[in-house]
């Protein structure tokens, strides 16, 4: 799809890759872009539309659609990332399932809202922020991996469904990005801005997966291979 005469959404929009996304597609021409966030007060760019949005709740879901009929383009960016004490922790069920709220069930809820609006609106895309760590789970964030590869299979699963009905469907996998969800790691990270652009330029190129760094491409290349990364990564050998 062409990004100039959009309109696009974006989901946690207020901050990191979302607020990222919103202004790459400003400067990329959409016709209007959505910031969606559950707290959009203090949200304050210019031609920014700001959405009081929780991707937890349906009837904040069901507002939303009523509110933003005209889109085009949906960017599931919402997400949240607690640390666990490995995948022996006592309170790993609790974390899955907090998480598993916002980054899988909430990417459901919105992508199952909005794809047929986007279909009658005459077609766009759906572009789902996955991670490497739908493929190598550390075990320090192990429920959040296990959010990010339901995540994966459901957008694997939406593509093809909707891809006769004008919708696309990119998924975007990332690593560690400069974010505030990563503020205190001594890690390379990747620029939210770099990410942002490069997705959306491969969504005009009608790509349907895109491995945005480095870390991303080096574990998803070894998926077929007898040496998985994610089976003995150097990292944390």
């Amino acid at each position: 799809m062409k990004i100039k005469n959009s309109v696009a959404l974006v989901t946690g929009g207020n901050r990191g890759l979302g607020l990222a996304f919103a202004r790459e597609l400003q400067a990329r021409d959409a016709k209007k872009v959505y910031a969606g966030a559950r707290s959009p007060d203090g949200l304050d760019l210019p031609d920014l539309v700001p959405v009081r949005l929780d991707v937890t709740d349906p009837a904040s879901i069901d507002a939303v659609v009523e509110q933003c009929g005209d889109v085009t383009l949906l960017i599931n960016n919402a997400g949240i990332a607690n640390v666990n004490e490995g995948a022996l922790d006592p309170d790993f069920v609790d974390l899955s399932r907090e998480m598993f709220e916002t980054n899988f069930y909430g990417l459901i809820r919105m992508s199952q809202a909005f794809a047929p609006v986007i279909s009658r609106n005459g077609g766009g895309a759906i572009v789902n922020v996955l991670s490497d760590a739908a493929w190598f789970a550390r075990p320090m964030v192990a429920a959040y991996s296990a959010t990010k590869s339901a995540a994966w299979s459901f957008t694997n699963a939406l593509r093809i469904e909707v891809r006769d009905k004008g919708v696309q469907v990119l998924g975007l996998h990332v690593g560690f990005m400069d974010t505030d969800m990563t503020r205190g790691l001594d890690i390379e990270k990747i620029d939210p801005r770099q990410v942002a652009a490069i997705a959306l330029e491969e969504l005009e190129s009608g790509t349907e997966e895109v491995l945005a760094d480095e870390q991303s491409r080096l574990v998803k290349g070894t998926l077929s291979t007898g040496r998985g990364y994610y089976l003995n990564p150097p990292d944390l050998a």
